[in-house]
């Protein structure tokens, strides 16, 4: 076994405890209930703890992931891109030197907005991207139109609830490897060993809605949703039809509902969705808005 104190030249025989002794030396003189050391606090003594302490940890992005990112969610120069957990700014940087995108970056850690306010300089796109340091569970990105994530799928859930409430349907949301739980993805790739994900932040549309066509018939549809799928239910002028497809993408919503007459042709919807009402975005068959009624609207045709 090797000891480092077998190379250091003590001479054992030179040190003897007589001859510490006589350096006067008293070791029943001092305790530590001794009036010298009574008001010493010991509680006071710890080992402080990080004052910065990181939910999701820094690993960098592949140049080719990053573009990657980019492409699936389509970004261009009309967007607004937010990256939460941004690391040393890559991809936010990245789409305003290719894409002339505005974006902004939120990091917990301050030494990586150094980094990346450095990176902005650096590339001479300072002008159009900001980077905050903040927690990104708080941060306010509502008005993004893209959002990047790399971050942990536990993270991705407990930010799910704000995704799907505070931004515009049709906006996208790339992650890098992590997906979010029961939020199935609108598309996924594959690129290389890496999966990527992406959503289209879906309107919500579960309610009851009234519209006519121009045919003068009066359509009601009962919509139910989970993200972006959507079941339901359908009326034409008070008698039950068949609510044979209904799909959900960002704000426009496609409807397809079959009458009870067998030689009828279903009838086909397009509507993007306004809040409270959802207008005709293709065709020429509806003559009024989808207007959402109150829940017990439709109680009495329930019972047609």
């Amino acid at each position: 076994m090797y000891f480092l104190d077998d190379e250091l030249d003590f001479d054992y025989n030179d040190y003897s405890v007589d001859g510490i002794s006589e350096l006067g030396f008293d070791h029943e003189e001092h305790f530590l209930s001794d009036p010298d050391f009574s008001e010493l606090n010991f509680n006071d003594y710890s080992i402080d703890e990080p004052e910065l302490i990181l939910d999701v940890p820094y690993v960098p992005t592949s140049e080719d992931i990053v573009h990657a990112m980019l492409d699936l969610a389509r970004v261009t120069s009309k967007d607004v891109l937010y990256d939460l957990g941004c690391g040393d700014g890559r991809i936010v940087v990245a789409a305003a030197l290719e894409r002339n995108t505005r974006g902004f970056g939120i990091d917990m850690d301050p030494e990586r907005i150094s980094e990346a306010m450095e990176y902005a300089g650096n590339t001479g796109v300072e002008f159009l991207v900001d980077f905050f340091e903040g927690d990104l569970l708080d941060a306010d990105f509502s008005d993004a139109t893209v959002v990047a994530l790399y971050l942990l799928d536990s993270v991705n859930v407990q930010l799910r609830p704000r995704l799907l409430d505070e931004l515009r349907p049709g906006t996208r949301i790339v992650s890098h490897a992590f997906d979010m739980g029961g939020w199935i993805p609108d598309t996924t790739r594959r690129h290389g060993s890496t999966q990527l994900y992406k959503w289209i932040v879906p309107a919500k549309v579960a309610a009851f809605w009234e519209w006519q066509t121009t045919s003068g018939k009066t359509y009601r549809a009962e919509l139910n949703q989970k993200y972006q799928e959507v079941t339901g239910a359908a009326w034409i002028d008070g008698e039950k039809a068949q609510l044979t497809k209904a799909s959900l993408r960002g704000d426009l919503l496609k409807l397809i509902i079959q009458g009870n007459d067998p030689d009828s042709k279903p009838a086909s919807f397009v509507m993007r969705h306004e809040g409270t009402q959802m207008v005709s975005a293709k065709g020429n068959r509806q003559a009024t808005p989808a207007i959402r009624l109150p829940n017990g609207h439709l109680q009495d045709t329930h019972d047609l």
